[in-house]
């Protein structure tokens, strides 16, 4: 748990990334509404990251690291036991690679918009809009 604890508290300091819980017990964390990572809340924990097809064939060549079911060829890989395979340092610069990933594929205008938001947290455009009308 507290592996799966230190890859929370990483993904949750990059700009504008969010997490959320799907399909059950998947904990997803995303930029822009697109996942860069995804975390199984079921013992024994698997992590599945988007990577660059470099990274993708050098890592599965690792015992404990296989082609992220469903998402394979879309670079993705998953460590089949979270902690075993990986180390802190490693996990978190392939994490921040994942991230960075996914946010430059995302169209300009919504990557400046989660950037800008705490924490990626979604920005109303009515509510901003409201109170430039209240300052005049």
């Amino acid at each position: 748990m507290i592996v799966l604890d230190a890859v929370r508290a990483f993904c949750r300091r990059l700009p504008g990334a969010t997490e959320d819980v799907k399909w059950g017990n998947d904990l997803a964390f995303c930029i822009g509404g697109k996942m860069f990572a995804v975390v199984n809340l079921e013992p024994p924990h698997q992590i599945s990251f988007k990577c660059t097809p470099e990274a993708f064939a050098e890592l599965i060549e690792r015992d404990g690291i296989i082609p992220a079911p469903y998402l394979a060829r879309a670079m993705w890989v998953q460590e089949q036991e979270l902690g075993e395979v990986l180390e802190r340092r490693e996990r978190e610069d392939l994490l921040a690679s994942a991230y960075e990933l996914v946010r430059a594929k995302l169209p300009k205008k919504i990557r400046t918009r989660v950037e800008a938001s705490p924490r990626g947290a979604p920005s109303s455009r009515r509510g901003r809009g409201a109170s430039r009308r209240r300052r005049g």
